[in-house]
């Protein structure tokens, strides 16, 4: 103090010499405190946007899942709409059922629906989708029922080529994409691309229900009759709601053994 008073032009010039030198010391001294702070605010900010992050899979992972959803309803919406056409081509009553499982059985192609003799189901009743015949009723309990598919290897069913009336039987192999004709003459007239249908013969199926395509012909040299692949009209493997016709029909699928 008392060099301030006698000296201040000089001791201000020292205090402003100090004030320059101390001046990285104290930048030094306090830089610990400035990096903390820097370091709490990054992590901060880190952990925020890390949480911005999650939150934005999230919603995004909602928005698929809606957006899946409104597929779904659109190929449901859509199969409805086939389904609908397709009833309003036949003259049969018909009575709408969706499959609610599979048999457990893996040797056969049975599927049990959600209606029974409640709501008129009876054993024999065909049932098709909205491309052509599915299957038949083989067994009905009060509320549900149990339809074997045409490809079951039990099944059977009187069929005819549509394009000219040559008939046949269609039997399952076992295979959902594949049906065998059997019985039609070596020197029948099919081709690949023919359309099968039912004959309305033995009183199983009404005539003209759309059943399969030919995809392969063979006429062996010195057999008696032709061997014939079709693939069935119905999408076995994918559809989930059917029409059951309301027939009076009680004939089986062949010689299926329930």
């Amino acid at each position: 103090m008392t060099l301030d008073h006698y000296l201040p032009q000089q001791m201000e010039t020292v205090r402003r010499t100090l004030a320059y030198v101390l001046t990285p010391v104290r930048s030094l001294a306090n830089s610990p405190i400035y990096l903390s702070r820097n370091l709490n605010n990054l992590f901060a900010d880190k952990a925020e946007l890390l949480s911005e992050n999650e939150a934005m899979r999230t919603q995004i992972l909602i928005l698929e899942r809606q957006n899946q959803k409104l597929a779904s309803l659109q190929a449901e919406n859509q199969r409805m709409r086939d389904l609908l056409g397709a009833s309003q081509l036949i003259d049969e009553r018909v009575l709408a059922a969706e499959i609610l499982a599979l048999d457990p059985d893996p040797f056969t192609h049975k599927m049990i629906i959600n209606k029974g003799a409640e709501d008129g189901v009876r054993i024999g009743q065909p049932v098709i989708d909205a491309q052509g015949v599915f299957g038949q009723v083989v067994s009905v309990e009060a509320y549900t029922s149990r339809i074997m598919l045409i490809a079951d290897v039990n099944a059977a069913l009187p069929v005819q080529i549509n394009r000219n009336g040559v008939r046949a039987i269609a039997i399952g192999s076992g295979n959902l994409g594949q049906i065998n004709l059997v019985f039609v003459p070596n020197t029948a007239d099919v081709e690949v691309g023919d359309l099968v249908v039912t004959s309305g013969l033995g009183g199983r199926f009404p005539e003209g229900y759309p059943v399969a395509r030919v995809v392969a012909v063979d006429h062996p040299d010195g057999e008696d009759f032709a061997r014939i692949i079709a693939t069935p009209e119905a999408a076995l493997d994918r559809s989930r709601h059917l029409l059951i016709l309301l027939t009076d029909y009680t004939g089986g699928l062949g010689g299926q053994r329930l």
